[in-house]
């Protein structure tokens, strides 16, 4: 996990290298700008709602909640910090580091992103199951075609974000314990 997280932390620090201080899309962003194009309002709201901070926040608890019923309390606990400790990292160092701007706003890398990333890998570590996997992935994509449709973001802050958040998760985050075989003597 620690090479993974070592792997994605610097692919995000890399990505924003090229946009730092600047306020246009590269090509990469651009061509994303056009595949969501014709999505109307109405999707592109559906598609950014599970960024909204009521539901990264009930999906948080939702996490809690299994490691607490797990007896896993140091993971309940880091549950509740990471997702945290990420956004905070975002909001108050790489944002102003990267100085990239939309609207009027610094947007590399998407604190959007940051957010709900960071809480999906923690689920997705806490439950171990491939189908929660598959959601969480499900719920980054779509997550990133209303981010970009509604021109909250640039296809390259939601990259740089994800990034960014499983890294902070994934060095965080304890190694699994394996169980013991059973002895056959």
């Amino acid at each position: 996990m620690r090479t993974t997280a070592a792997v994605c932390g610097l692919l995000a620090l890399l990505l924003g290298l090229p946009f730092a201080g600047g306020t246009t899309p590269g090509a990469v962003d651009r061509a994303a700008d056009a595949a969501v194009a014709p999505l109307g309002p109405g999707v592109l709201r559906a598609l950014v709602f599970p960024t909204e901070p009521y539901v990264v926040l009930a999906l948080g608890l939702l996490a809690v909640v299994l490691c607490l019923r797990a007896g896993r309390r140091l993971e309940a606990a880091l549950a509740l910090a990471v997702p945290v400790l990420a956004i905070l990292l975002t909001s108050w160092v790489l944002k102003p580091l990267y100085d990239r701007w939309k609207n009027d706003t610094l947007v590399y890398p998407s604190g959007h992103t940051v957010s709900l990333v960071a809480v999906l890998t923690v689920l997705v570590l806490v439950t171990r199951r491939v189908f929660v996997g598959v959601l969480a992935a499900v719920t980054l994509l779509a997550a990133a075609a209303g981010l970009v449709g509604m021109g909250y973001h640039y296809l390259t802050d939601v990259v740089g974000g994800t990034l960014f958040a499983v890294a902070v998760v994934l060095v965080s985050w304890p190694a699994p314990h394996r169980e013991p075989a059973p002895s056959t003597g």
